[in-house]
């Protein structure tokens, strides 16, 4: 049987806005299991970014249960929730949240300076094996601006596996990207998805969320749809279909 990585139960969030409440969430409810790839969807206004704060533990809910890998968070310290964000939670960011004077290695580390635990040779040896992960041990040493925008991705991608997190949250992982980067990011997912990573992908494009195995609709704060995706396309292969570019 397989085990549980995040458990909302009635979920609400809501924000007072000068005299009026907005109700951002209202009462919703899902599962995500461990070796899962979930695409969260919904327009602009729908709740997915106020949900993907709140799983995030950069928010807490109004109300409602939310529990990650069995731990219920409502309950807990700015401390506690800092730990959960930092060991059991991997970020990626549509905008890739690099510090741009800083090497691809030393990006990918930042995670671990907050765990004590981890020696500083340590520290470097898993920064290195989660470039490698993702296709980027021959840039070890350059920073962003050395960097197209996928290998950026990468570098964010490797940062957010460096703990060895119970989840991977991606915020419009691709949405900066062009096609062609964006199904190599993709396909690099999947990748991760087929070795056991537990993935939430928050997307508004509907070509991305195919290359998932199920998909959450959000609407006006309500889940108009949950189900799995029955046709999952391969990014690899979409990749290797898309036209060749041609310079001029």
């Amino acid at each position: 049987m397989s085990k549980t990585i995040i458990n909302i139960q009635d979920l609400k969030r809501e924000f007072k806005m000068g005299d009026e409440i907005v109700r951002a969430l209202r009462g919703i409810s899902f599962s995500i299991q461990q070796g899962e790839f979930v695409t969260i969807m919904g327009t602009s206004g729908s709740g997915k970014s106020t949900l993907l704060n709140i799983l995030g533990c950069l928010d807490q809910a109004s109300d409602g249960l939310y529990e990650i890998d069995g731990i219920a968070v409502k309950n807990l310290s700015r401390n506690e929730l800092a730990v959960i964000r930092n060991q059991k939670i991997g970020f990626i960011f549509q905008s890739y949240n690099l510090l741009p004077r800083t090497t691809a290695i030393e990006n990918v580390e930042l995670p671990l300076l907050y765990n004590n635990k981890v020696s500083a040779k340590e520290r470097q040896e898993r920064a290195i094996h989660a470039l490698d992960l993702v296709g980027l041990s021959g840039r070890l040493h350059h920073t962003p601006s050395q960097l197209s925008g996928g290998q950026q991705q990468r570098v964010a991608i490797a940062r957010s596996l460096v703990n060895d997190p119970v989840v991977i949250l991606a915020d419009e992982a691709t949405g900066n990207l062009d096609t062609r980067t964006s199904y190599e990011i993709m396909a690099l997912f999947q990748k991760l998805n087929s070795e056991g990573k537990t993935i939430a992908f928050v997307t508004h494009e509907p070509d991305i969320a195919t290359f998932s195995g199920r998909t959450v609709v959000l609407k006006d704060g309500v889940i108009t749809k949950d189900a799995p995706v029955l046709n999952i396309q391969n990014a690899a292969k979409s990749l290797a279909e898309l036209p060749v570019e041609v310079e001029e």
